[in-house]
């Protein structure tokens, strides 16, 4: 992964990545965020922004600053509805008169465990959703979204939320919060789903890529190598787990203290949701089971598989 100070770009100037592509940062650093979110812009007369951002004035100053003399905004994409990738939308759809693209609301591509933890009253923690985001233009897995002189293919990869989508520009793509290079993805139920995590990890793997842009950090630029980091990762955590419940039965918040021994005591509740993930996935493979209702707090145990 890169070191903390590896990608430490100033937030306001649009600073070109290769030609026809540009990325802006936004002013909003967290531990959860890194430097701040990549808002890209695709084009050279005709432009795509990806990811607005956050509900930031001097961001949306910046993305309108950043077009050129014969330049328009013509479309607007959101990979997904976290606080700190699609509010800017609205704004910036009002200033430009282009339509926001999504491939649905905060709900849209949830799966049938993760909306019963949704009904039983499980909200979704780390991020936070952007609980009233709506796009003007639903795309679906396999759509084209073209513009001028370019376009992007939508693909579905739920996981870090199931409305996530990444969107592929010739051998280049868009990863946003699925795939980046200074973290692994919060997985956080019922928003987060790891089993479809990690699908949409295999169905990327499946393609040969140049380039990651991330929604968080630096390009990634070994693609392959890094998705096969994020599932060893994954599976080493997995492997963590059983080892642990092995042993005793025991609840997510145990588990994430004797596994994230060096996480920051700040990030031990973005930890616990990603255990948690982690035992919803093995219960549906019926490597693991909880001692009564699946729920955050329940107590589980190893089951033989």
């Amino acid at each position: 992964m890169q070191a903390p100070d590896e990608f430490n770009p100033q937030a306001g100037p649009a600073e070109e990545l290769e030609p026809g592509l540009r990325r802006i940062l936004a002013p909003n650093p967290s531990p959860m965020t890194y430097r701040g979110t990549n808002t890209y812009m695709i084009g050279t007369g005709g432009l795509a922004v990806i990811d607005p951002g956050p509900d930031s004035a001097p961001h949306l100053a910046a993305i309108l600053a950043a077009v050129q003399p014969g330049q328009m905004i013509t479309h607007i994409i959101v990979t997904h509805s976290h606080l700190d990738h699609s509010p800017l939308s609205r704004a910036l759809a009002r200033a430009t008169g282009a339509p926001v693209y999504a491939f649905g609301g905060p709900a849209a591509g949830r799966s049938a465990v993760m909306h019963q933890l949704a009904a039983d009253g499980l909200a979704g923690g780390g991020e936070g959703i952007d609980s009233g985001f709506s796009p003007d233009i639903t795309v679906g897995d396999g759509e084209m979204i073209r513009g001028d002189g370019w376009e992007l293919e939508v693909i579905h990869t739920p996981g870090h939320l199931g409305n996530h989508i990444a969107l592929a520009w010739g051998d280049a793509c868009f990863t946003a919060d699925h795939v980046m290079g200074w973290a692994s993805s919060l997985v956080s139920p019922p928003d987060g789903d790891l089993t479809e995590f990690m699908a949409s990890c295999r169905r990327l793997r499946q393609r040969g890529w140049r380039v990651f842009h991330p929604g968080h950090g630096a390009p990634v630029h070994d693609p392959a190598g890094r998705l096969d980091w994020l599932t060893a990762h994954r599976e080493s955590r997995e492997a963590a787990i059983l080892d642990a419940l092995q042993i005793a039965p025991a609840s997510a918040t145990s588990l994430a203290r004797q596994i994230y021994t060096e996480t920051p005591s700040a990030l031990l509740k973005a930890a616990e949701r990603n255990v948690f993930a982690h035992l919803v996935d093995l219960t549906g493979r019926k490597l693991a089971a909880p001692q009564g209702v699946l729920s955050a707090t329940a107590v589980f145990e190893q089951r033989g598989g």
